[in-house]
């Protein structure tokens, strides 16, 4: 009977150490996971503002402006512009 006992409390000692075990492993997990969320969500915001930067760079206005201010062109002068038609195709 002693024997079966001892048998008995390592049993029930083994399966404390295994519990405890895969809820730390659990909790650690959790962790992890929130911190990644977390990292997901400044991502997303970071990626909104490279997409509203990446628009204003892009405008017509802004561009005409950069390449009168700091390239010196300009618009042709339309008496000088001349349009050709694309033939059609066979």
């Amino acid at each position: 009977m002693a024997k079966l006992n001892l048998v008995l409390l390592a049993v029930l000692l083994a399966c404390a150490l295994g519990l405890v075990t895969s809820q730390h492993h659990a909790r650690k997990g959790f962790s992890e996971l929130e911190r990644e969320l977390a990292r997901s969500r400044e991502l997303d915001v970071e990626y909104g503002q490279l997409q509203l930067e990446a628009s204003t760079w892009g405008l017509h206005a802004r561009v005409e402006r950069v390449a009168g201010a700091s390239l010196g062109m300009r618009a042709p002068d339309p008496r000088r512009v001349r349009v050709v038609e694309r033939k059609a195709d066979r």
